[in-house]
């Protein structure tokens, strides 16, 4: 190889690394920003629910409507686990987000607005 041709073939290197490291660029800058836009519509949802306070009641019938097939008429656990002092083991962000998330198989996620959700916190919180 002459000096010409190793000095193109280094300049070729040199721009495919350049285009390679763009790529990588640009996929890590928009994974970033999809990130952080969940991560704050998820917070304000979780700071609506929070500020809510909720019905024991409409939260009893939420849950007998919606969770009884897994977790039992008396929430002692069927497939899912038992809830009782669940309040206890998770905090309410960990428990909105295993709700809505659906976090342990087989458990579903439940599109569940911010009322209902309040609701049914204020219904986990008596089962104690």
């Amino acid at each position: 190889m002459t000096t010409s041709s190793s000095s193109a073939a280094e300049r070729d290197i040199k721009k495919v690394f350049f285009k390679m490291g763009l790529i990588f660029f640009v996929i890590f800058f928009i994974c970033c920003t999809l990130f952080f836009f969940n991560y704050r519509e998820e917070n304000k949802y979780i700071i609506k629910t929070l500020e809510l306070k909720g019905s024991i009641n409409e939260g009893n019938t939420l849950f007998k409507m919606n969770c009884v097939g897994c977790h039992g008429i008396t929430a002692r656990g069927l497939v899912g686990p038992d809830l009782h002092s669940i309040t206890q083991r998770l905090n309410d962000k960990q428990i909105i987000k295993q709700v809505t998330g659906g976090l342990t198989p087989p458990m579903p996620s439940f599109e569940i607005d911010p009322q209902n959700m309040s609701n049914l916190l204020r219904y986990l919180h008596t089962l104690e």
